[in-house]
């Protein structure tokens, strides 16, 4: 009897010590959940919770794809090709065959646009062997008198017949006889004074007389050839000279691959 006593003594101890130990913990477990359940809730919300964004940035950003999709009118289409055509049309200097030429001012004339001009080694020997022609019939009149109207070495030659004389039978088309008209001949190609090359005319306006009443042939080293006016020979002067800088009015190159025989 007292051994079950003992044991039921014995059994309700540990009982009790088990009660004991158990009973400060259930708090804390149900703080622990009950927080557990507070996050889950906030972080529930974070996700619904919608994101803000900037109205200007999204303004923006609208407006330039917007932009970029928007295809160009007829009008904007015809503006562009016109303002890429003045660009090209104010192109200062082109190409012509192996020399570089400058194109024409609205203040000089009207002449027509070069082109690019390839050469064979054959072409570009003629067209050398023709300006050398021209060189040669010139240099042969030095020293023989001016005469008004003259185009033959036996009688002499007034400016524009030297020149008339040294290359009319070296181009295909009719060379003109007077200055003012070799000034406006479509068939030369304008030339900016820095660009002169031998055998390029040079044309001055000295007694007002049309555009150009007075014309030379290039020699090179700032030097030109000319019949200059009555009671004077056939001589060779210098370019840079104010006389002549003052009366210049511009330069044509009358033989071109396109043009000699």
């Amino acid at each position: 009897m007292r051994l079950l006593i003992t044991l039921f003594m014995l059994a309700f101890a540990q009982l009790f010590f088990n009660v004991a130990s158990a009973s400060p913990h259930a708090p804390i477990n149900a703080s622990l959940h009950n927080a557990e359940k507070k996050s889950a809730r906030e972080d529930e919300r974070r996700k619904r919770r919608p994101v803000k964004t900037s109205t200007k940035k999204s303004r923006l950003t609208s407006s330039v794809h917007k932009l970029r999709l928007k295809k160009p009118t007829k009008t904007e289409t015809a503006l562009h090709k016109t303002t890429r055509r003045k660009t090209l049309l104010k192109s200062p200097i082109k190409k012509y065959g192996h020399q570089r030429v400058a194109k024409v001012t609205s203040e000089q004339d009207d002449a027509s646009d070069l082109t690019t001009i390839r050469m064979s080694k054959s072409h570009r020997q003629r067209y050398q062997k023709a300006r050398e022609t021209a060189m040669n019939k010139l240099m042969g009149q030095i020293g023989k008198p001016y005469q008004w109207g003259g185009t033959s070495p036996h009688t002499g030659f007034d400016c524009s017949g030297l020149v008339w004389y040294a290359y009319k039978d070296l181009v295909k088309y009719k060379f003109p006889r007077t200055a003012n008209e070799m000034y406006h001949l479509r068939d030369a190609a304008p030339i900016k004074r820095d660009m002169l090359e031998k055998g390029d005319l040079v044309f001055f306006r000295i007694n007002h007389r049309g555009t150009a009443d007075h014309v030379g042939v290039y020699l090179g080293n700032g030097k030109f050839i000319q019949s200059p006016r009555t009671g004077k020979d056939i001589q060779i002067s210098a370019l840079g000279e104010d006389y002549w800088q003052k009366h210049y009015v511009g330069a044509r190159r009358m033989m071109t691959p396109k043009t000699i025989r």
